[in-house]
This record gives C-alpha cells, structure tokens and sequence, in this order.
C-alpha cells in the first residue's frame, strides 16, 4: 500500500569574483496564460536574501551544448538545491511537490520564450511508521526497501507572446533517482542511475534524481576576496557537495527556429505555489553567478521574479559592474573604463557571428549556436581559447566559467590581456561519456561496513521484510520494529538487535 503525499596563486586567485561578466540584467520568466511572472518574494548558490532559505525552489546551475556523443541532439541541465551534505538524513533531498520547475526556450532573439518544458514531482511513501528512508539495501528503483520514492511529469508547452497555444503531456509519472544514503543502503548506485534514464517518444531523453555537484571553483572569494592577499585559493568549495539535477536531452531540430536560425536562449526558472493557490515565480537562471556577483543585494529578490524582456531595468549593473572596481581596490589592478559595451554585446546578446541571433532583444540568458558541432578536444576557457563549442557559447560540464568570466569582466575583450582564475580548473569527479553526463552523488555513508557484517542476510537485509507494510509480508514483525524506530538516533541497532531476538523466541516457541 503506498501513501501519495502531494501536498593558481597571485592575479588567478582573484576569481569567483566574478562572473561579474556574465552578467546581465536579469532574466526568467514563467508560464503563459499564467506564465507571466507574478510580483513575487523572491540562483545560483544561495545567492539571493528570499530564496536562501527554501534550497528546494532555488536553481544553482544551468548547462546547454550540443550533445558529444549525440551531435544532432542538445542538452540541457539544471539543478537545485544548493550545498546538499552527502549524510543529511533521515529525510535526504527531494523535489517539492508545490513547485513547477522549468526550461525556458527562447529560439527567436526576442527575449520571450517559445517552448516551455515544465517538471512536476509527486513524493511516495511505503511506510510512514518508520523514520527510515530506506528500509534494505536498494538494488533497483522499484525495490519495496526504497521507501521514499518521487516520480515526475513532463509538460510541453508551445507559447506565443507568453501564452500557451498548446500543452502536451511528454512524460507520465517516470521515477527519480534517489539520494545516495550511502553503500550498505544503495550497493551498486550506478544501477540506480541508469534505471532514472528514460526514453520518451520522439527520441527525447530525460532524467531527474541527485548528482555530484558539476560547478568547480574556489567560493571563498567571498571573504573579503580570498581574504586580500589571496594565500588561500585553489580549493573547490563545491567538492563532496551534491544537488537535485534535471536533465533533457532533444533532437535539435525540435527546439529551434530554423536551420537557418540554430541560436537558441535557455534560462530555468522555479514556480512556487502560494497560499492562495497561484503560481509565483521565486527563482531563475541562465548565465551563472549573475546575481551573485553582478546584481547588489537591492536587486537580488527582484531579479528572481522578473522576466527577460524587463532587463533594461538591470542595465547598470552590467555597463558599471561592481566587481572590477573591488578587484582595483584590493589587488590594484586597474578596472577597464565605463560603460561596458563589450560585457553587454557578449553576455546580453550574444558573440557576433556566433551565438547572437538576429535581431536580438538584449536579455540574459544561456546562448547556444547549436550548429557548431562539439569539440574532439574541449578546451576548459571555451571561446577565450578558440574552442567555440564551449562557454559563452552554451555551457558545457567541462568549461572553466569562473576563470572565463573573471578574465572577461577584468578587460579582456578591450585589450587588458590577462590570466586571471581562482586555481580550481575541473571538477573533482570525472563527468559521463553519455547522457546524462553528470557524475554520480557523493555517498552519504562513505566508511567501510562494520566489523562483522557482510553483504549476505544480516540485518540490513532482514529490516526490510519486518518494516514492510501488513499485506506485503513481515506483518508480525511491523508493530514491534515500528515501536523499536521510534527511539529515536539508537533506533535503528534496536531494530536490528529486536529482530533477531524476537525471531529466535518464535522459533523456540514452535
């Protein structure tokens, strides 16, 4: 029976700073009909005072690029909830239920968009009288020890001027990967991983489920800038971290305008529901680290709930960043002079002749040239180093956004060469070969199993058949382990420990 709840040292430290370049205005958008945002409270990492508190609808990171194994398709990846801790039970991560997560496509230049792929997640549960997220060791999705399961929908929906025009269900109820509690509970997760992969007609794929955080840098950058000296750099703040990640992957051919016009804009977007029933947007995303570093704090909230064709309204902080002044002031390395015309053509509309569509409406997004096929070789700085398959064109797992960022917002463009990065290049775990290319979570339970214990029938394995719900086996057992749960933190030795005790008198007693 299940219950559905819905309800480098020197100038290469100076990094993180940044992205100041990748800024811009602002961004997002919702729904149609509806899709228009509301005047709404409240994207990256916790980066606005509002949507800092409710990690669940805040979006720290998108990607695009065209897929390397799969030229003919494009991928988009977006994720949320910041700063997952690998050991964070009893209750791990999961998508809210009163919450649309979205995938914006503007394939037009006109800052509006054109296709919309909305997320919805539904959380189960098999048994409600454990505190347990999993009862047994988990070797597939469907296994009845995976006790807190979410399954997802996908809708299309097809827009003109911000209202639905069509909607259509692509997905129905396809299964989320869990999080990875840990080796005894989740022996082969890979398994798990490859079972939240999911065709869908038209030759689409998708995932959803938790994933090894892809952001690399050194974060620390915001201790008064590495602390003003910079003797400290080169770590990955994010490394161990995790995050709930969306994944979609798409014949092209379905997402753009034309052959003639493959340009693409991508941003993502959260929806929470009121308490009045309606739909507010609280978070978005295109570019990464914009309203970190680019927007002040007066502009944060506002950021997260406006749409892009309202980004004139966030010009300034774009053409007078703050970032390059700061860096000036600590590290006396001169700011390039203003207004920054070269951060708005790049960041706002797109490289010339590269990724900037026609007649382009200047809105911050993630720009995509999906033509450009992928490099054999992908260079880490993207289009800085040549390799325009990368950043800003799109992004790719690989590329290297702080340092490109950093290099580009201190003058890079304008004739001020420079090298500047925070010392961290790749991330600390190797990403896929094939879709959905993210790395798998960090563990939550990382030592080695107890002395004694092994992979055969021992307690682990017997948790699950006692802690099984009456009418699907172990009923006798459930009340007795239930109890035993409710302990509290020594709950689970005393489940173990009341089973084989109760067991061994039942046999006695025959």
């Amino acid at each position: 029976m299940t219950t559905d709840s819905r309800t480098g040292s020197g100038r290469r430290g100076l990094a993180t700073l940044i992205c100041g370049a990748l800024a811009a205005g602002g961004l997002a958008a919702a729904g149609a009909s509806a899709l228009e945002p509301e005047a709404a409270s409240a994207s990256s990492h916790r980066e606005a005072p509002l949507i800092s508190g409710t990690p669940q609808y805040d979006n720290t990171d998108l990607y695009a690029f065209v897929s390397p194994d799969k030229p003919d398709t494009t991928t988009i990846i977006a994720n949320w909830i910041p700063f997952e801790e690998p050991a964070g039970g009893p209750n791990f991560f999961t998508f809210a239920e009163d919450a649309q997560y979205d995938i914006h496509i503007d394939n037009n230049g006109d800052a509006q968009g054109e296709l919309l792929f909305r997320y919805t997640f539904r959380t189960h549960v098999k048994n409600d009288k454990t505190f347990l997220y999993n009862t047994g060791p988990v070797t597939s999705l469907d296994d009845p020890d995976l006790n807190v399961t979410q399954t997802y929908d996908i809708e299309l929906l097809k827009l003109k001027d911000q209202h639905a025009v069509s909607r259509t269900k692509i997905a129905d109820d396809v299964p989320v990967a869990p999080s990875n509690v840990g080796k005894a509970s989740m022996p082969d997760y890979g398994t798990l991983r490859t079972q939240a992969v999911h065709e869908l007609a038209g030759g689409a794929t998708t995932f959803a489920g938790q994933a090894d955080d892809p952001f690399f840098l050194d974060l620390r950058v915001f201790d008064l800038l590495y602390g003003g000296n910079l003797s400290e750099v080169g770590n990955d703040t994010l490394k161990g971290y995790n995050v709930n990640s969306v994944a979609l992957q798409v014949p092209t051919h379905l997402i753009t305008e034309s052959a003639d016009q493959p340009v693409v804009g991508v941003w993502s977007t959260t929806q929470r529901k009121n308490a009045e029933g309606h739909f507010v947007q609280v978070s978005r995303l295109g570019n990464p680290l914009v309203n970190e570093v680019v927007n002040p704090i007066g502009d944060k909230d506002t950021f997260n709930a406006s749409a892009p064709w309202d980004d004139a309204q966030f010009l300034k902080n774009v053409t007078e960043p703050e970032l390059p002044k700061l860096i000036e002031a600590i590290y006396k390395i001169p700011a390039p002079k203003e207004p920054r015309d070269d951060l708005v053509d790049v960041f706002l509309k797109g490289v010339e002749g590269l990724n900037q569509p026609p007649h382009v409406r200047p809105s911050e997004m993630l720009r995509l040239n999906t033509s450009i096929a992928p490099a054999a070789k992908p260079k880490r700085l993207g289009v800085l180093d040549g390799d325009t398959a990368g950043f800003p064109n799109g992004r790719r797992l690989t590329d290297d956004v702080v340092d490109a960022a950093l290099q580009v917002v201190e003058g890079e463009l304008v004739g001020a060469k420079n090298d500047l990065g925070d010392a961290v290049d790749e991330n600390d775990k190797k990403f896929g070969a094939s879709f959905p290319y993210l790395a798998n979570p960090t563990e939550g339970s990382r030592g080695p199993l107890a002395k004694g214990v092994d992979s055969g029938n021992d307690v682990r394995s017997q948790l699950g058949d006692a802690l099984r719900p009456a009418g699907a086996g172990g009923a006798d057992d459930t009340t007795l382990i239930a109890a035993s749960a409710g302990a509290g933190a020594g709950g689970l030795l005393l489940i173990g420990v009341a089973l084989m005790w109760w067991r061994r008198m039942r046999r006695r007693a025959y």
